[in-house]
């Protein structure tokens, strides 16, 4: 857990008693496959000696921190800010929980949320830098040459995300929305 950010706590399983392994002065634990380092779990300690042995104990690790929660109740859509969250100290027991308001302020709300709910990753989108129907700048540049024209957006994208764009002549481009609205087309 070195290095891992929070408070972390960690309690071990008796061994069952019945065990008997020799002594083995070069043990080293390590983490079995499929094992998580939250909840309950698995800590493997072998013996790296000749003739060494393999030992699975069950364990427990908690991570306690600072953990983001809605103040209020919010609305599906909305741009989340500052004044939107609090900070409630927790145990993070399950991916994609925010932990840091970067993570979050400037994003859009997918749906309604109550008042104290934890904040999850999946609950959030990139805000929309190109809208369907909008006029946008298509930009091309290679091979020395550079373009540039406007066309119609087919759908809303995010900066960096796939957008296509309809031009005057029915023609649908590809490329990827950026920050200020424009699609760039790579050759």
């Amino acid at each position: 857990t070195q290095g891992r950010p929070g408070k972390i706590t960690f309690k071990v399983d008796d061994i069952d008693s019945r065990i008997a392994l020799p002594a083995c002065p070069q043990r080293e634990a390590f983490l079995p496959t499929g094992s998580q380092m939250h909840g309950k779990t698995s800590i493997g300690v072998r013996c790296n000696e000749k003739n060494g042995w393999s030992l699975f104990i069950p364990a427990t690790i908690t991570t306690m921190m600072n953990l983001l929660v809605s103040s209020r109740a919010l609305q599906q859509g909305q741009v989340f800010g500052a004044g939107d969250f609090s900070i409630q100290s927790g145990e993070l027991n399950q991916p994609g929980i925010i932990t840091d308001e970067s993570q979050v302020l400037g994003k859009i709300l997918k749906f309604s949320i109550g008042a104290g709910q934890l904040l999850k990753q999946d609950m959030f989108r990139p805000p929309y830098v190109v809208i369907q129907g909008q006029t946008v700048q298509l930009t091309y540049e290679g091979r020395g040459l550079k373009l540039r024209t406007e066309g119609q957006a087919l759908y809303n994208a995010a900066e960096g995300q796939a957008a296509q764009v309809k031009v005057p002549s029915g023609q649908i481009i590809n490329g990827t929305a950026r920050s200020d609205g424009s699609v760039e087309v790579r050759p």
